[in-house]
């Protein structure tokens, strides 16, 4: 009888930590949302902050957990987006994968969160999730792809142009000013940086050389008088 108290009183326990962070995640990460405060939480959870701070003891441990659970969702999103591409081509499945982390990085607001919102120390903890769940799968993606002869350029020059475009692309207004989503964007830069980093699949065009714009006339003209 003591052990089935002890267990509901853990379960309810730990039930009532998941609506927290739930309830956490959605006001802190809301769009536009300004600095929430304990006191928010706690009438949004129509509940006291001393019960809050029994489960949490500051901020930065709720804050913590709720990242925990968003960067959870990420990697499930991106597991599955991997999945769904294996087998593919090549672009398809780099680009399958970067939709997916750009649309779920967008949702947290995490590249938001490391270039100013929150403490130092929570900046460094998302910059160290980034790197694990999203980054380092990238990295990996384009150095298979670079072992398997699809990619002439070094694969971390190819990292960083796309971490790049990704981080900016979330904290631009350009989405907005453009009426698209940054996932929008983010498709096509991928789909540009690709074009041109990923060699191509049939042999036929190997051959292929790079478009050069021929000069306009006028300086076409100039070059003759030079050379008279």
């Amino acid at each position: 009888m003591e052990t089935e108290s002890v267990s509901q009183f853990s379960t309810e326990r730990g039930q009532r930590a998941d609506a927290i962070v739930e309830a956490a995640g959605r006001l802190f990460f809301a769009p536009g949302s300004a600095r929430v405060s304990m006191d928010d939480l706690a009438r949004e959870l129509g509940m006291s902050k001393k019960t809050i701070y029994r489960h949490f003891p500051d901020r930065r441990s709720l804050l913590t957990a709720v990242l925990d659970r968003q960067f959870g969702a990420v990697e499930a999103t991106l597991a599955a987006a991997t999945e769904e591409t294996e087998g593919r081509p090549f672009g398809v499945r780099v680009q399958g994968f970067l939709l997916a982390a750009g649309s779920e990085l967008g949702r947290i607001g995490a590249a938001q969160l490391t270039l100013g919102r929150g403490d130092v120390m929570l900046r460094h903890y998302v910059e160290q999730r980034l790197d694990a769940v999203v980054y380092g799968r990238l990295d990996e993606l384009f150095r298979e792809g670079h072992r398997q002869g699809l990619l002439p350029m070094p694969p971390e020059l190819l990292s960083e142009i796309t971490r790049g475009a990704v981080e900016r692309l979330l904290t631009s207004r350009l989405p907005h000013e453009l009426d698209r989503t940054a996932a929008d964007l983010l498709r096509a830069a991928v789909d540009t940086v690709l074009h041109g980093a990923i060699r191509p699949a049939h042999p036929d065009d190997e051959g292929r050389e790079a478009v050069t714009p021929a000069a306009r006339d006028d300086e076409q003209d100039d070059e003759q008088e030079v050379g008279s």
